[in-house]
């Protein structure tokens, strides 16, 4: 018996000798964050987060009103529209995020039955331009250009471009994003206002 226990114990400290590099390799994993973290990454984006609009501003309406002649000669009434998810898209032609999300916005209007996207053009531009330049940014949804003077009283004055107002069904402001919003962003807005779940369709800019 004596020399089964002799032979056992070098098995044993080889083994704590093993558990031990083992905690010692975990704890530099450990510490590995703390020594690496980028000061920039808790920097807030340019970017603003998605912020629900009645908390952003207790001034506006829950459901606003919004009637304006479109480019095509018709008047969009946003109280014609219930029933709808309605992406409100404040949005100019010298923006360049703006003009980034223009494709997806018109996708996700073409895509889905159940939500529209109005364009809102807030500069100064006559509708010659404004023609000229969708002739070569072309959409599917209207577009109306805003006197920048005299915005909807119902809506913020934007703070910044784009700025794109959610509309539910009922015509209550669901949501609201300052900067630029993708089509999928938009499709999970709405499944969290309990509308319908995104289609998980990729749309391409």
């Amino acid at each position: 018996m004596p020399s089964a226990t002799r032979a056992v114990a070098p098995l044993t400290l080889a083994c704590v000798l093993a558990l031990a590099l083992v905690a010692c390799d975990r704890g530099d994993d450990a510490a590995t964050p703390a020594a690496t973290t980028d000061p920039a990454a808790a920097t807030p984006s340019a970017e603003a987060p998605p912020e629900e609009a009645p908390e952003a501003d207790a001034s506006e309406p829950a459901t606003p009103r919004l009637a304006l002649p479109t480019l095509d000669g018709a008047t969009y009434d946003l109280a014609d529209h219930r029933g709808k998810w309605v992406v409100v898209n404040f949005w100019a032609t010298w923006c360049a995020p703006c003009l980034k999300e223009m494709p997806e916005l018109s996708a996700l209007d073409a895509m889905n039955e159940h939500i529209e996207v109005v364009g809102l053009a807030y500069e100064e531009i006559d509708d010659a331009d404004m023609r000229a330049f969708l002739d070569k940014h072309p959409v599917v949804y209207p577009i109306a250009v805003l006197d920048v003077t005299a915005p909807p009283e119902d809506f913020d004055t934007p703070r910044g471009l784009p700025m794109t107002y959610l509309i539910a069904p009922d015509g209550r402001v669901a949501h609201k994003v300052l900067g630029p919003v993708t089509a999928r962003e938009i499709e999970e807005a709405i499944a969290e206002a309990g509308g319908p779940a995104p289609t998980g369709v990729e749309v391409e800019s």
